[in-house]
């Protein structure tokens, strides 16, 4: 199987190479090179076309607005115009669940109606419905994936500055606050990627992504603890005065501020029933398990 794909160098592209040299026959690398030229073409040959290249997130708002919009969108436009002109079988590509919703109320799924409040989010959803509005040739499938937050070795994130509180030994402040969040292991999103490209069976369409079980962040400060074969600090300090220590800082701009501990202690629950429907198979890594791995190749870096 000869397979093309964009975003080779980054996080998902990294561990998806790993996979696919060893089990597939001939690999395209599409570039930013490529994505500057008018009407490229992937390779005749290809019988996947995978589109990773993004702009993801930018928590520190240093990032044009313009620029979401032309690697999210128009990119995303471009390479899925190829894959209609091309041979290629099979296209995947990557969304995110922040293409829905920056806020969840009970448990996300597919069936929520779209409404992002970020140019990231918003970005994402227009590329979903360009996407969603052509008419797909027969014998064609297309994947829209919507992960949520993906960790594993190697990943630079959220995980890896709050995993450097905990080897600290600072203490977890937020231990009052009760919240659930889904993650997403990297080995069980190459497994999902393997099953979409090796299967003719898995209908087109969008598909969230993300671990079985959500885990609060107490339990993620005490997987981090254990992964470091230490005993867990958590402080459950009143949420009346955390609360309030915020509203100060929104007032003095103090490190912490009333969004950013909405960010630290909100719950977002994702739904992965239909993408496990529709694969019929288990995910080879539980969530706590996945949590591990992650922050054992942590512990590695700060040796």
């Amino acid at each position: 199987m000869n397979i093309s794909i964009s975003g080779s160098t980054g996080f998902v592209g990294k561990n998806l190479i790993l996979l696919l040299r060893n089990s597939h026959s001939f690999i395209q690398f599409l570039t930013r090179k490529d994505f500057e030229i008018s009407n490229y073409s992937i390779n005749s040959n290809s019988d996947v076309l995978i589109h990773l290249s993004g702009k993801a997130h930018d928590l520190k708002k240093t990032t044009s607005l313009d620029e979401y919009y032309q690697i999210n969108t128009n990119i995303t436009r471009e390479i899925f115009d190829a894959f209609l002109e091309s041979n290629a079988k099979v296209f995947i590509t990557l969304s995110s669940v922040k293409a829905v919703s920056d806020r969840v109320k009970g448990k996300l799924t597919e069936d929520e109606i779209p409404n992002p409040q970020t140019h990231y989010g918003k970005s994402k959803l227009l590329a979903e419905k360009y996407i969603l509005s052509k008419l797909i040739p027969e014998g064609k499938r297309f994947y829209i994936l919507r992960p949520c937050m993906i960790h594993g070795p190697g990943n630079k994130g959220n995980l890896n500055l709050l995993y450097k509180v905990v080897s600290k030994g600072m203490p977890w402040p937020l231990g009052a606050f009760k919240n659930k969040r889904s993650f997403c292991s990297i080995d069980n999103l190459i497994f999902i990627f393997k099953e979409l490209i090796e299967r003719e069976d898995i209908p087109s369409g969008i598909y969230n992504v993300a671990d079985d079980l959500p885990i609060s962040t107490n339990e993620v400060i005490s997987i981090m603890a254990e992964s470091q074969q230490k005993k867990p600090k958590i402080w459950k300090i009143s949420v009346t005065l955390i609360k309030l220590i915020a509203y100060i800082g929104d007032i003095f701009r103090l490190p912490l501020t009333s969004e950013r501990l909405q960010k630290l202690t909100e719950s977002y629950i994702v739904s992965n029933l239909k993408i496990k429907t529709a694969i019929g198979k288990e995910f080879p890594v539980s969530a706590k398990d996945g949590l591990i791995k992650t922050f054992n190749s942590f512990h590695k870096n700060v040796q």
